[in-house]
């Protein structure tokens, strides 16, 4: 047995303050905003946007892991506004195991807010109670405490500390596993 996965219509999510919709082409300058910023990408080893071709490009990537049924990302963007202030995604996800990586960034003026955490909310309630994953892992850089602080108030645990794992622009870097188990696991 193995989960079914399927985004088609896209399942936009909505919070008290928050609406996660898809992101779109017309998103370009705010992933751009946030994927060429340094100070944002620090903790996650991917190369920063140089361009707007290469937020597009970015777009891209996302909207084929949609088609493919591999990914999820939602634009995290407050009623009565439009603009994407940051994202929320489930990727690498592993229906055979019912498993799923849960990731996200947001732009630092909205940093402080509680919004983060409300995002997230919405994504592991939809992830657990409707896509019924049994469990969900996050990947973060061990210097990464306010990524590690929303972890664990929404209920994830350290699994591993992986010394010098990641080779990335010539250094070696440390992952950190933070899981979570579905409260009501669906399969025995």
């Amino acid at each position: 047995m193995m989960l079914h996965i399927n985004f088609n219509p896209f399942p936009e999510l909505e919070t008290r303050r928050l609406k996660l919709r898809a992101v779109a082409e017309t998103d370009v300058a705010e992933v751009f905003s946030l994927r060429s910023d340094a100070e944002i990408m620090k903790y996650i080893p991917r190369p920063l946007s140089v361009t707007l071709q290469d937020a597009l490009n970015h777009i891209e990537v996302i909207n084929n892991g949609l088609a493919a049924g591999k990914s999820i990302n939602w634009a995290i963007t407050e009623h009565g506004h439009n603009r994407l202030i940051g994202m929320v995604c489930l990727v690498n996800i592993q229906p055979e195991n019912y498993r799923t990586e849960i990731g996200y960034i947001l732009h630092p003026e909205f940093h402080g807010k509680g919004i983060m955490d409300e995002a997230l909310k919405a994504v592991i309630d939809y992830a657990f109670n409707t896509l019924h994953f049994h469990s969900l892992e996050a990947l973060i850089d061990p210097m990464n405490t306010a990524s590690e602080k929303i972890l664990l108030r929404n209920n994830f645990v350290k699994e591993a500390h992986f010394k010098e794992k990641t080779f990335y622009q010539g250094v070696f870097l440390d992952d950190v596993i933070y899981s979570r188990l579905n409260p009501r696991p669906l399969v025995k």
